[in-house]
């Protein structure tokens, strides 16, 4: 079983513009490339989980959105880094949606497809609702970054974030998954036993 970490896409990796839909929009957060690839060398699988209501509300269609996609996976793999997968829902708030966050819907099935350890993932995203599929899916751990709407959640929602970790941003995020990270989490040799004479 692999862990993982599950990323909201708008405010959390990339900057939070209304109905983004050209891959010329895109524009990251600092320090995210690079974060993400400390993600993947230490053998997290990561995941983009993002909402589109913009499709379901006929502002821009799904074509669109797998360009910008494109856009982010072609920068990411110059630095070595892939996506084991994107999940998108594209549904307005007021449609039927298999996947629309909070569901923990793509959690499961990325759980069933590729094998992840959920009690070993966490959930990164800058919307009370993409902390809310973390705790859905039963994630180790949900973190709040304060970029995108981030700030204005953490000042609002009160009793909702006890006991949850608020970060500035994504390489925050990571330095905290690191720590958290138990010391031979993928393999270790055994500590020898002492031998005595005798």
């Amino acid at each position: 079983m692999t862990p993982a970490v599950f990323l909201d896409r708008d405010g959390t990796l990339i900057e939070e513009k209304k109905y983004l839909h050209r891959p010329e929009q895109v524009a990251y957060f600092p320090g995210v490339i690079h974060a993400l690839k400390r993600l993947a060398e230490s053998g997290f699988a990561l995941f983009m989980v993002t909402n589109q209501s913009g499709v379901g509300r006929g502002y821009f269609s799904m074509g669109d959105v797998d360009a910008v996609h494109a856009r982010i996976s072609a920068d990411l793999a110059r630095e070595g880094v892939r996506f084991a997968e994107i999940y998108v829902a594209p549904e307005a708030p007021d449609q039927p949606s298999r996947g629309r966050k909070p569901s923990p819907q793509f959690l499961l099935d990325a759980q069933a497809r590729h094998r992840i350890a959920l009690d070993q993932s966490y959930m990164v995203g800058d919307k009370l609702i993409d902390l809310e599929c973390g705790w859905n899916a039963g994630v180790r751990e949900s973190i709040l970054v304060r970029t995108g709407y981030g700030h204005e959640v953490a000042s609002s929602a009160g009793e909702r974030l006890r006991n949850t970790r608020i970060v500035t941003d994504l390489p925050e995020a990571v330095e905290h998954i690191m720590r958290g990270r138990k010391p031979c989490a993928i393999s270790c040799n055994p500590v020898p036993k002492p031998r005595f004479p005798g």
